[in-house]
């Protein structure tokens, strides 16, 4: 029996064999095939492709940014590769010895061996899959989320804090930096209208970036007398964080036309305190060529609600290009799959089941209060990053079939 399109054969197959027979069967056991022909060839391919690049570091040669950024990557994966074919040439070995051997005693210590070793080469197999798809383009990026009410009145508003709260427990439980950028609290005192939030860690853009979409909740809410369950829903952007390096050089940055911005100044409005309404620290922003607008107020200096919002828009404006690029090559590609970044609901949080539900990937876990933690989102997050790796790998093995 095999297992989705890796071919990895179950142990319980081999269990029942040997259970049968006391031995292995030659028919049943000699081909393991963990991972697709074409899959093995681009990991060949990589493994050449860093033997060239370490012959010109032995020859003297400076790599550019863009090499160093490969070399960096195509050693991580010459790991991942090496630790897979460990364990498939023991993998093999066994099976070779058990269709050998007659002693029951050895052929038991054989079987116990392989049941050890089968999941360990599934998670390889599974990561070296993963490792063999292009990085995406931001993915040494800190992330900037933004979070904004949907459908469902105040209680959206209150769900929209609630998911706010859920990932800044996120960051302090991987002790990622991380910053409030704006917070605009809903007129009751309960819930917010809008929140930005920033990640300052490497990588975290690239692990956050399946968040984005719509997050729906069912739950009672507080107000409701009749114990009826509401739904409502909160929208969650992410964006990849461009920033100034260590040392303040800024050669990296976009750099904006005068006539490309409309800078505003005012007044800021809402609770915080004697500055409120009284100096002109709140800024907006608007990119007049594609009509982006950001507005940041919670700093009392002018300056630093500046450098916020340019922020903000430099990611914007860099996921809206790569979306745009990533368009056109949809529109020009046969056969597409399904992506697991579209923007319709993406996830449902059922209160009354202690149950989350990602509807990308079928996945659901039972520990709703672990995942508002923090603690458990990452069990999503990976069955998700399963299900993107799965998908690009059948469309790899799809082109190089054409």
């Amino acid at each position: 029996m095999y297992r989705g399109f890796c071919g990895i054969r179950t142990f319980a197959t081999f269990n029942r064999v040997c259970n049968a027979t006391t031995r292995f069967s030659l028919a049943m056991l000699d081909q393991p095939a963990l991972l697709h022909p074409a899959l093995l060839a681009k990991a060949r391919a990589l493994t050449e492709e860093l033997n060239i690049l370490e012959k010109k570091i032995s020859g003297g040669t400076n790599f550019n940014q863009g090499e160093s950024k490969q070399y960096a990557y195509l050693t991580s994966f010459a790991n991942t590769y090496d630790h897979y074919q460990s364990l498939q040439e023991n993998y093999k070995e066994l099976i070779q010895m058990g269709n050998v051997e007659n002693d029951p005693l050895l052929l038991d210590e054989i079987k116990l061996e392989l049941e050890e070793i089968m999941p360990q080469l599934e998670t390889a197999s599974s990561n070296l899959k993963s490792r063999l798809l292009p990085p995406h383009e931001f993915a040494d990026k800190g992330a900037i989320l933004e979070f904004r009410p949907g459908a469902g009145g105040h209680e959206a508003n209150i769900f929209t804090n609630d998911l706010l709260n859920m990932y800044i427990k996120y960051c302090q439980y991987h002790n990622w930096k991380h910053e409030l950028l704006s917070k605009t609290v809903h007129v009751s005192g309960s819930g917010i209208v809008d929140a930005t939030l920033a990640v300052d860690f490497p990588g975290s853009y690239d692990r956050l970036r399946h968040e984005a979409g719509v997050h729906r909740v069912q739950r009672v809410p507080d107000t409701e007398t009749k114990g009826r369950v509401h739904t409502s829903a909160a929208g969650v952007v992410v964006l990849p964080k461009f920033e100034e390096n260590n040392n303040g050089n800024n050669a990296g940055l976009r750099k904006f036309k005068p006539d490309e911005l409309r800078i505003d100044v005012m007044r800021a409005s809402g609770a915080g305190g004697q500055h409120v309404n009284t100096t002109e620290s709140a800024v907006r922003i608007v990119h007049l060529p594609t009509g982006i607008v950001v507005h940041i107020q919670d700093e009392r200096s002018q300056h630093k609600n500046k450098e916020k919002a340019l922020t903000v828009l430099r990611s914007r404006l860099a996921e809206k290009e790569l979306r745009d690029r990533q368009e056109k090559e949809r529109e020009t590609r046969t056969g597409q799959v399904s992506s697991v970044d579209r923007s319709d609901k993406i996830r449902t949080y059922n209160f009354q089941q202690n149950r989350i539900t990602d509807h990308r990937c079928n996945f659901t876990l039972y520990d709703l209060e672990g995942c508002l933690q923090g603690t458990k989102l990452d069990l999503i997050i990976d069955q998700v990053e399963k299900k993107e790796a799965d998908d690009a790998a059948l469309e790899l093995i799809k082109e190089s079939q054409n």
